[in-house]
């Protein structure tokens, strides 16, 4: 019987693009959501005999569809996470159905792990952050961590295109903390709020943008699972006006406005698709690793990731593509709640990436 994977917001801008790279491999999915027209809809646009489509309210009728669906595991793309509950991986675990999410929450991402004994005694995996941060970030670590003796500090963000593809979810997640003071980092006591911090960063291809904080799961796991002491995460918009605009707004929250901009997400990217004929569908991400060489010598390593032609959403899919195939094909020995650190190497995910207009670059001093 075909093993079929069940990706929750199935339709969306990252569950579309899951469900084409997993029956590009011949894997069954199901496609769900609230939406039936849409979710059948979709379906027609992927190989006959590889999907299905299931319309259900997942805070209400999950445990139902997936006694009645069987599925493998299952993929949850419903953000934002921020002020989630554990809720959907619970009922997961209760039916032996292993469990990805593409979590960007920080509390919601670190705090997995306290699934993990109901996960292992099922013997089945539950990963979250399955998606650039902690997926990406933490396989570029790995590549190059053999290169250092001590990795003191990680500077990295993620600049997307103005005319690339994005969703609800994620204009919701940064909303929910712009103006917002972040939770100290272990061993860093530097004082941050949500998309403050400003400061230019130059990219192949594409030029300087601007970028600004931003709250996410390696600010706590990068700590923890790579020693690092200085993690300084930010995320920039492709149009100046738009990102200094939020700068700016980022200071009246800070200072006390009671307002809850994540309540208004829907029309700020309603509003800021206005732009999209000002800029492009090219966007990247840097990850600047300081530190000291296996010779006790500064070192540092500059990695870049550039997509071009609107194919930046294509990145933060891969991890819970490359996780759902092997758990998918019996490849995967994955048991237990973990955060997606370590768990897909560069070399895995550059591959995944293949099909696409993207390319890596590097540098080194």
């Amino acid at each position: 019987m075909q093993r079929s994977v069940l990706i929750l917001g199935g339709y969306g801008n990252f569950g579309k693009r899951i469900a084409k790279a997993l029956t590009a491999d011949g894997i069954c999915v199901i496609i769900t959501g609230r939406n039936k027209a849409k979710a059948e809809n979709f379906c027609q646009e992927l190989p006959k005999g590889l999907t299905n489509s299931a319309c259900f309210d997942v805070t209400e009728n999950l445990e139902a569809q997936l006694k009645k669906l069987k599925p493998v595991v299952v993929i949850n793309t419903c953000g934002p996470f921020q002020n989630s509950n554990y809720s959907v991986a619970e009922i997961c675990i209760d039916q032996n159905v292993s469990y990805i999410d593409l979590s960007d929450g920080r509390d919601f991402v670190t705090g997995i792990n306290t699934l993990h004994d109901k996960a292992t005694a099922k013997g089945i995996a539950v990963i979250s952050g399955a998606s650039t941060v902690p997926g990406l970030s933490s396989a570029v670590i790995d590549h190059f961590k053999d290169d250092f003796s001590e990795i003191k500090s990680i500077t990295y963000g993620i600049s997307p295109g103005q005319k690339a593809e994005r969703g609800l979810a994620t204009t919701q997640a940064i909303m929910s903390y712009v103006g917002q003071k972040f939770r100290t980092v272990k061993g860093d006591n530097t004082e941050r709020f949500g998309w403050q911090d400003i400061y230019r960063q130059k990219y192949p291809k594409l030029g300087s943008r601007w970028m600004a904080n931003c709250d996410i799961p390696d600010l706590d796991l990068l700590p923890e699972y790579y020693g690092i002491k200085r993690v300084r995460f930010s995320a920039g918009l492709e149009l100046s006006a738009m990102h200094l605009g939020l700068w700016g707004l980022s200071w009246v929250i800070r200072l006390g406005l009671p307002v809850k901009l994540q309540n208004h997400a829907h029309w700020l990217l309603k509003v800021s698709n206005w732009f999209n004929a000002l800029g492009t569908s090219d966007g990247g991400m840097h990850i600047i690793l300081k530190g000291k060489d296996q010779a006790g010598k500064t070192l540092t390593k500059k990695w870049f990731i550039i997509a071009l032609k609107g194919d930046g959403p294509q990145i933060p899919t891969i991890p819970a593509i490359i996780l759902a195939k092997k758990i998918a094909h019996n490849q995967s020995n994955l048991i237990g709640a973990m955060p997606c650190v370590g768990l897909v190497s560069l070399e895995e995910y550059l591959h995944e990436l293949t099909p696409y207009n993207i390319k890596t670059y590097k540098e080194e001093t």
